[in-house]
C-alpha cells in the first residue's frame, strides 16, 4: 500500500513496510506491572471547545479500555493521558472513574487524585486548600476501590514554600488512605507548571524528598512512577527504594532497557505510550515472563522511535499522537479530543508519526489508517 504523506514542505510517495504486531489476549504479566495509561475519547457530536466543559464518548472511551484489559494491561485511569488540566474538568473526570472502575477486572485499575477541581487563576490556594481537594478526590479512588495514585499538583507546586510544605500535604493524605499508594513525579517538559516539584529545582534534591517521604510512609507507598525522560536519574532514584516498593517508569524514551533492569533492579511500567503500542508492549512482557530477551527486544526496540516522535517537545502535547493512533486502528469513530487538542500538533507531524507508526508494526488495520489518513490529508486542504 502507498499514499502521499508530507515531507520537508512537499508531498512525497510513502510505502507501508511494517508488519502489524499479531493481535491476541493475553494473560497479565507475570514478571512485571504494567499499566497503561489511557485517553479518553471526545464525544464528536459534543461541544469539546478549547475552555468547555469535556462532552465524553462513554462507548468508545471504555471500549478501549476493554481492548487495554484484553491484552493483559492494567489501566491508569484519569492520568495526564486522559487530559487531566488540559480539558478534562472534574465532574467528568469523577464520571470516568467510576464508569472505567466498574468494569476493570480483578481491580487491574489506578486511579489518579489530584487537585484539578481547584480554580486554575488566580492567587494560589493556602495548602489547607490543596489538602481538601486532595481528600475530595482520593475519596472517589476509595469509593470505587481502585489503587489511588497521588498525582503531582499544580496547585501545590504553586503555593509550597519549600520540601517541608510537600511532606505536611503527603504525609497527611498517606496517612487517611486506606491501601498504598502510587506516588507520582512528573517533569515540567510534561507540565511547565510542575517545575520545581518536591521543592527543588535540583532534581537530586528533590529525589532526597522524596526518598525520605517514602521511607517515613513505607507501609503506605506502593511505589513512584517517575516521568522525566532521563535513564539516569530513573536508575539512581530506583536504588534508593526501600525494599518493596515499586519504580514505575514513566519514561517515555527509554522504557525497554527500564522495564528489563540491570540484574539487580528492573522497573515495572506506569505509561501514556503503551496505550498507542498495546499489542507490542503485551507481546513484549510475554516475552520477558519467558526469559525471551531477543524477541522482548525485537518487538520493542521500533516503537521507540515512535514514542520519541510522540513525546517530542512540546512534550504535553503527545495526548494528540495517542489520540490519532487511535483513530487510525478504528477505536475511534473521529480524530477529536477534549478541549480541540487535535489540533496540538501539526500535519508533518502526524505524517511522520504515522511513518513510525507502520515501521513499528502498530498499525493494527493499514488498510483503514491509509483511508482515514487520507481523509485528515484532505481536510487539511491537501490532495493526496
Amino acid at each position: 500500500m502507498q499514499l502521499n504523506l508530507p515531507l520537508d514542505g512537499r508531498l512525497e510517495p510513502y510505502t507501508l513496510t511494517g508488519t502489524p504486531v499479531a493481535q491476541g489476549t493475553y494473560s497479565p504479566s507475570s514478571s512485571r506491572l504494567a499499566f497503561a495509561a489511557a485517553h479518553v475519547v471526545a464525544d464528536p457530536l459534543g461541544d469539546n471547545s478549547p475552555g468547555a466543559p469535556a462532552v465524553i464518548d462513554w462507548e468508545h472511551t471504555l471500549g478501549f479500555r476493554r481492548h487495554l484489559w484484553s491484552l493483559g494491561l492494567s489501566v491508569a485511569e484519569a492520568m495526564d493521558t486522559a487530559q487531566r488540566g488540559m480539558g478534562l474538568d472534574w465532574a467528568s473526570t469523577q464520571e470516568l472513574i467510576r464508569r472505567s472502575a466498574a468494569e476493570a477486572p480483578d481491580g487491574r485499575i489506578a486511579v489518579g487524585v489530584g487537585t484539578d477541581q481547584l480554580p486554575a487563576a488566580g492567587q494560589p490556594a493556602a495548602l489547607d486548600d490543596v489538602i481538601a481537594a486532595y481528600e475530595e478526590q482520593l475519596a472517589v479512588a476509595e469509593d470505587v476501590g481502585a489503587q489511588p495514585i497521588l498525582m503531582a499538583s499544580r496547585a501545590l507546586c504553586a503555593a509550597a514554600s519549600g520540601p517541608d510544605d510537600y511532606r505536611k500535604v503527603y504525609d497527611r493524605l498517606l496517612a487517611q488512605s486506606s491501601r498504598p499508594v502510587i506516588l507520582h513525579w512528573l517533569g515540567s517538559m510534561f507540565d511547565p507548571a510542575l517545575d520545581g516539584y518536591w521543592g527543588s529545582d535540583s532534581v537530586e534534591v528533590a529525589t532526597d524528598v522524596v526518598v525520605g517521604l517514602i521511607e517515613d510512609n513505607v507501609l503506605k507507598v506502593d511505589g513512584i512512577k517517575i516521568s522525566l525522560l532521563d535513564a539516569d536519574k530513573e536508575v539512581a532514584l530506583r536504588k534508593r527504594l526501600p525494599e518493596g516498593v515499586r519504580l514505575y517508569t514513566g519514561d517515555d524514551f527509554n522504557y525497554p532497557e527500564l522495564i528489563q533492569g540491570d540484574g539487580d533492579r528492573y522497573s515495572d511500567a506506569l505509561l501514556g505510550i503503551f496505550a498507542a503500542i498495546a499489542p507490542a508492549a503485551a507481546a513484549a512482557l510475554k516475552a520477558l515472563d519467558g526469559n525471551d530477551l531477543d524477541t522482548y527486544n525485537r518487538v520493542f526496540a521500533p516503537t521507540v522511535p515512535l514514542a520519541r516522535q510522540i513525546f517530542s517537545a512540546p512534550t504535553y502535547y503527545y495526548k494528540t499522537g495517542i489520540a490519532f493512533l487511535a483513530w487510525l486502528n478504528g477505536y475511534q469513530p473521529g480524530f477529536t479530543m477534549v478541549g480541540g487538542l487535535q489540533t496540538g500538533r501539526s500535519l508533518p507531524h502526524l505524517a511522520d508519526t504515522f511513518r513510525l507508526a507502520d515501521q513499528a508494526g502498530v498499525l493494527t488495520n493499514p488498510e483503514l489508517a491509509v483511508e482515514r489518513f487520507r481523509q485528515l490529508l484532505r481536510v487539511g486542504g491537501v490532495d493526496a
